[in-house]
């Protein structure tokens, strides 16, 4: 596991210009709708583990959903969410590899802490943070001392890879 990581959303970098050179490569960013839940759902399996599922799953019984997605056309290629394990909390989040490098995963990224400085955040935990240059690069994420389980200390993955040692 990784650290978790302590964002300002006070000011986040503008990505207008990096949401328009995507929109016209036909990758868009959008807020996940219910009807698509179980379209969503499969695909953040797919892309990162069913772990992730459960926590975007939350993600849809929020008001408004809490979970953006990367599509183009119809095939969701990227998400992030926030508030899906604990309040406050912004992750999981992942990119298709194919689909890397293309700034998709900071424009999800920013997006996503955006909306959570919209419903009155001031500030965000990523949580477990794994590509912690990328989120202090991005945002200028802080790594939170002391934080590695941190919330995941009771995690199911981590205690049956303990019970194998």
């Amino acid at each position: 596991m990784s650290k978790d990581m302590l964002v300002s959303l006070l000011d986040l970098p503008d990505i207008t210009q990096l949401k328009n050179d995507l929109a016209a490569k036909g990758i868009h960013i959008r807020r996940a709708m219910t009807p698509d839940k179980y379209v969503i759902l499969p695909e953040v399996e797919n892309m990162m583990s069913v772990y992730a599922k459960g926590e975007a799953d939350v993600c849809f019984s929020r008001q408004p959903v809490s979970l953006f997605i990367a599509t183009i056309k119809d095939k969701v290629i990227g998400f992030a969410c926030y508030d899906g394990t604990y309040r406050n909390f912004f992750g999981p989040t992942a990119v298709r590899k194919e689909y890397q490098g293309l700034g998709i995963g900071k424009a999800l990224l920013v997006e996503t802490l955006a909306d959570m400085r919209n419903v009155g955040y001031a500030y965000a935990i990523i949580g477990s943070a794994g590509p912690a240059k990328f989120y202090e690069k991005c945002v200028g994420a802080k790594e939170i001392e002391g934080s590695d389980p941190g919330i995941y200390k009771d995690f199911l993955l981590l205690l049956k890879e303990e019970s194998h040692d």
